[in-house]
């Protein structure tokens, strides 16, 4: 599946340890009502426990801008939060990723195991948009092992 670009997501959520985040490019609107979404997750995910745990979530959508914060992600676990810099906990406790363009909080509506990842659908309860109607950042690409920006083509 490398071979077809994906969006790149952030999911966070608050845990009894403290905050948990990981990289997803497997995000989807499934249905605007209810307004529900979905994303993937490994079962071998380190945050799969806690995702299992949570009530809610926020998805944040990445800007080119953000790759590091994506990279971040999805590697040790231990490091993604050590820099107190780049979130702050919502009134509900999840963290949100400073400087990201777009993000949902949403609740956990159902976890569905298929396969060797569990399929996460959750109902959308706040849109956070700073986009306006000119974004100030291309939305993050994973294709083929490597973050890219979207370029326009001519019509």
């Amino acid at each position: 599946m490398r071979h077809y670009p994906a969006g790149v997501t952030v999911v966070t959520l608050g845990a009894d340890h403290g905050p948990v985040g990981f990289t997803a490019t497997s995000f989807a609107s499934l249905s605007l009502e209810p307004p529900l979404v979905s994303f993937n997750i490994a079962h071998t995910s380190s945050s799969i426990a806690a995702l299992r745990e949570a009530g809610s979530v926020v998805i944040h959508f990445l800007g080119e801008h953000q790759h590091h914060l994506a990279h971040r992600f999805s590697r040790t676990a231990a490091d993604r939060f050590t820099d107190r810099s780049l979130w702050t906990p919502l009134d509900t406790g999840e963290p949100v990723l400073h400087g990201t363009p777009i993000w949902l909080r949403a609740t956990v509506h159902q976890l569905i195991d298929i396969g060797d990842h569990t399929i996460a659908i959750a109902l959308v309860t706040r849109v956070h948009d700073e986009t306006h109607e000119s974004p100030s950042a291309a939305p993050l690409l994973y294709y083929n092992g490597r973050y890219h920006r979207p370029t326009v083509l001519d019509t």
